[in-house]
C-alpha cells in the first residue's frame, strides 16, 4: 500500500507504519480479496473520476481523483486532501486496488472527496517545492472545486504529515470556497510563529534536523531534473489504465544512515549518498536558495508554502498534534495565534487535541498504548466520529453531538496516563515552578553530583565538560527523527553514563507533580569556542531508575540574542544568560519519581553538530573541540522553570 493510502484510510489519520516506503512483497489473496470487495462497493454507490487533469493558472495541470455520491438530485460539500505522497488508486505491487476505506465512508456519509498530488508529484506537472508552492495552485483548486455542477461551494481539508502541512498558508488566504480545515501533525507547515523560527522544523534553536535529507532522498523528492510522466496529450482513460502498471514511485538504493548523516560538509550529504540535486542542495524551481544553505531568518522561507504569523488565518480549524512529533512547541504557538487573532466567533471555533503520540500515529494507539518503550496506558480516541463530527457542523450545517462535547483542548497527560480538558493552552491552572541547577562541580554523567533544588546555590560552582563534534551526544527518541530512527519514550540512562553529559535530578518527589504547559530554561553558560550548543533534555526517571525521556531542545550560541538579528559569537570564558525556547508537554511526576534534566552540547542525528568553529557548518569540513561550562548560583541563576497543575 502506498503511503498517501495509509495515511488516507479513516479519515487521514496514520499510524506510524505509514513513514516506511512501500516494497514489493507477495500478493496475500485474503488482502486482495478485501480491496476488491471495498473498491466493488465503493463502484456501487460513487461516481469515479480518476486521473482528472485540473488545470493551473500557468497551463500546468494537477492529476485529482474524484468520489460522489451517485445521487445527482444533491449538491455536496468536498473533502479535499492534497498531498506529495503517491495516491494511486491501484497498489501495482499487490495487483490490487489501494484501500479504499475512507472514500467509501465519506460518500456514504454524503460527502464528495477530491485527492490531487502537489506540483511535480507522480501525475502531476510542474517542478516540485517543498509545501507545494506557488500557492495560487491551491485556489487555482478550490475555485475549480467550487465551480463543479454538483459541488456545495463548501470544501473542508484534511490530511497528515504533508498532507497537512500545506494547509495553514492555503487558509491564511481567504478563499470563498475553503470553510474548515483539520491539519494533523502539520509542524512542517509552520514558519515562524512567536519566538519559534523552526521554519517547517528545518530547525531548533538554529540547529538543523537532520532527518530532512532522508526524507527528501527516500520518498523520491531527491531530484530536479524532472521526474518520469506520460505525455501531456494522453487521454484520461488511458491515464486511468496505465496506472494499473506504472505508479511513477522513487525506489531509491538502501543507505545507511547512520552512516550518512556523518558526512562532511554536511551540504554533501545526499550527493555522497549518490542522490541526484534537489531542493536540499541546489537552489529551488521558484529560485530560492538550497535548502541547507539557509538561515533560520532566510526571507526565502517567506516565498514558498510555509505559514508564519504574518499571515491571519480566519476559518474554523480541528488541530490535531501528538507530544512525540517532530516538534509540538511551535504547533500550540500556531493554535494559539489563531485563537488570538482570528476574529471573535471564529477563535471560538477553533480546537485542538494532543495525543502521546510518534508523528501521525493517532489511531495506533491501543489499551495498552507504548510510545517508545514506555507504556502510554489506553490513549485511544475516535478520531473518526469527532472528524465527521466537525466536517456534519462545518460543510453541512448539522448539529453535531460529538462537537458539542468536544473541550476547545483535549490532551493526554502521560505518567497519570489519562485524557483531560481545558479551554485553553496552557490549562489557567498552571502555575510556573522553578528549579535551580546545583553541584559542586562535578554534575557530569549519572553519577555525578548534579541536583535541582528550590533555590539557587550562593557560590558558582561550575560544571565543565568536553564538546567533540566527532563524538556527539546520540539522540535516543524524543520527537521522530526519520525512517531509520524510532521516535518516542526510551530509557535514557546510557546516554546518562557519559561525562560530556550533565544530569540534575531533584531526588524522589514526595508528592505526585503535574506538568502541563510550557517549559522553560535559563541557562548561565561559558566555554572556549566561538560557537557551539547547548542542549536540554527533560526525563521523568521511575523508580527503578529508568529514565524516560519528555521533551528536548536546544540553542545555538551565535542565535542567543534572536534569531532576526546578525550572528552573536564567544569571547573565551565570557558568561553568557542563554533562554531557549520553551518547551511543551504534559506528564505526571507520580511520588517516588524524580525529575531531571541533561545539558549537553549535541543531540546527534537528531539536530546536526555544531562545528564550534563560527562558520556556516554545512560548508565545513573541520571542527573544532570545545570546553564548555554550565554555571549555577545567586549570580548565575541557571534555572527550569515548569508550568505545575495543582488539583
Amino acid at each position: 500500500m502506498t503511503t498517501f493510502a495509509r495515511c488516507f484510510s479513516a479519515i487521514l489519520l496514520c499510524s506510524s507504519a505509514s513513514l516506511a516506503i512501500a516494497q514489493a512483497r507477495t500478493p496475500d489473496p485474503a488482502l486482495v480479496a478485501r480491496r476488491n470487495a471495498t473498491e466493488k462497493e465503493l463502484e456501487s454507490v460513487a461516481i469515479i473520476e480518476r486521473k482528472v487533469m485540473v488545470p493551473m493558472s500557468d497551463g500546468k495541470r494537477m492529476q485529482a481523483d474524484v468520489y460522489r455520491p451517485k445521487d445527482t438530485s444533491k449538491k455536496y460539500p468536498i473533502i479535499f486532501s492534497r498531498t506529495p505522497y503517491n495516491f494511486n488508486y491501484w497498489d501495482v505491487d499487490l495487483g490490487a486496488p489501494r484501500d479504499m476505506t475512507m472514500e467509501l465512508t465519506a460518500v456514504k456519509r454524503g460527502y464528495a472527496v477530491v485527492e490531487i498530488n502537489e506540483r511535480g508529484r507522480y501525475f502531476s506537472e510542474g517542478d516540485y517545492d517543498i509545501l507545494g508552492p506557488p500557492l495560487s495552485d491551491s485556489d487555482d483548486e478550490l475555485n475549480w472545486m467550487g465551480a463543479l455542477p454538483w459541488s456545495a461551494g463548501k470544501v473542508g481539508l484534511v490530511g497528515c504529515s504533508s498532507t497537512a502541512e500545506w494547509q495553514l498558508a492555503v487558509a491564511s488566504r481567504g478563499n470563498k470556497f475553503l470553510t474548515t480545515f483539520n491539519p494533523q501533525s502539520f509542524g512542517d507547515g509552520v514558519g515562524r510563529v512567536g519566538p519559534y523560527y523552526e521554519q517547517g522544523n528545518w530547525f531548533r534553536g538554529g540547529a538543523l534536523q537532520m532527518r530532512f535529507s532522508e526524507w527528501l532522498y527516500d520518498y523520491g523528492f531527491a531530484t530536479l531534473d524532472g521526474a518520469p510522466n506520460f505525455p501531456s496529450n494522453m487521454s484520461q482513460e488511458n491515464l486511468t489504465a496505465a496506472a494499473k502498471s506504472y505508479n511513477l514511485a522513487a525506489h531509491p538504493p538502501t543507505i545507511d544512515w547512520d552512516t550518512a548523516y556523518r558526512h562532511l560538509p554536511e551540504k554533501d550529504i545526499l550527493a555522497a549518498a549518490g542522490a541526484p540535486h534537489s531542493i536540499y542542495d541546489s537552489t529551488t524551481p521558484s529560485g530560492q536558495p538550497a535548502m541547507v544553505l539557509r538561515t533560520p531568518n532566510d526571507p526565502s522561507w517567506t516565498k514558498g508554502g510555509l505559514w508564519n504569523d504574518s499571515m491571519r488565518i480566519n476559518i474554523p480549524g480541528l488541530w490535531f498534534m501528538t507530544w512525540y512529533d517532530n516538534s509540538v512547541a511551535p504547533n500550540l504557538a500556531a493554535y494559539n495565534y489563531v485563537r488570538k487573532t482570528a476574529d471573535p466567533a471564529v477563535a471560538n471555533q477553533q480546537y485542538a487535541v494532543i495525543a502521546p503520540m510518534p508523528h501521525c500515529a493517532y489511531k495506533r494507539a491501543s489499551e495498552h498504548t507504548t510510545v517508545g518503550d514506555r507504556d502510554m496506558g489506553d490513549a485511544r480516541l475516535d478520531y473518526d466520529a469527532l472528524t465527521f463530527g466537525w466536517f456534519d457542523h462545518f460543510l453541512k450545517g448539522e448539529d453535531s453531538p460529538v462537537l458539542d462535547k468536544q473541550p476547545k483542548v483535549k490532551y493526554y497527560t502521560m505518567g497519570s496516563n489519562k485524557w483531560q480538558s481545558s479551554d485553553t493552552w496552557p490549562p489557567e491552572s498552571a502555575k510556573p515552578v522553578t528549579y535551580y541547577l546545583s553541584s559542586a562541580g562535578s554534575a557530569n554523567s549519572l553519577y555525578g553530583d548534579g541536583k535541582l533544588t528550590t533555590a539557587p546555590e550562593p557560590k558558582d560552582a561550575a560544571d565543565q565538560f568536553t564538546y567533540d563534534p566527532m563524538n556527539p551526544v546520540p539522540t535516543p527518541g524524543g520527537g521522530l527523527l526519520g525512517l531509520d530512527h524510532k521516535g518516542g519514550s526510551f530509557d535514557n540512562r546510557s546516554v546518562e553514563t557519559r561525562q560530556d553529559v550533565l544530569v540534575y535530578s531533584t531526588g524522589p518527589l514526595a508528592q505526585g507533580m503535574e506538568v502541563t504547559g510550557p517549559v522553560d530554561v535559563t541557562l548561565y553558560v561559558s566555554g572556549d569556542t566561538k560557537d557551539t550548543d547547548f542542549a536540554v533534555k527533560l526525563l521523568d526517571v521511575d523508580a527503578d531508575g529508568t529514565a524516560w525521556n519528555i521533551e528536548d531542545n536546544l540553542q545555538r550560541m551565535r542565535y542567543r540574542e534572536g534569531y532576526d538579528k546578525p550572528p552573536v559569537w564567544m569571547e573565551k570564558d565570557k558568561v553568557y544568560k542563554v533562554t531557549l525556547q520553551p518547551m511543551q508537554t504534559s506528564n505526571y511526576f507520580a511520588p517516588g519519581h524524580q525529575l531531571r534534566i541533561e545539558i549537553s552540547s549535541s543531540s546527534f542525528p537528531h539536530l546536526d553538530r555544531n562545528l564550534n568553529t563560527g562558520g556556516d557548518n554545512v560548508s565545513e569540513t573541520k571542527s573544532v573541540v570545545a570546553h564548555n561550562q554550565v554555571h549555577h548560583s545567586k549570580a548565575y541563576p541557571s534555572a527550569i522553570t515548569l508550568s505545575v497543575v495543582n488539583k
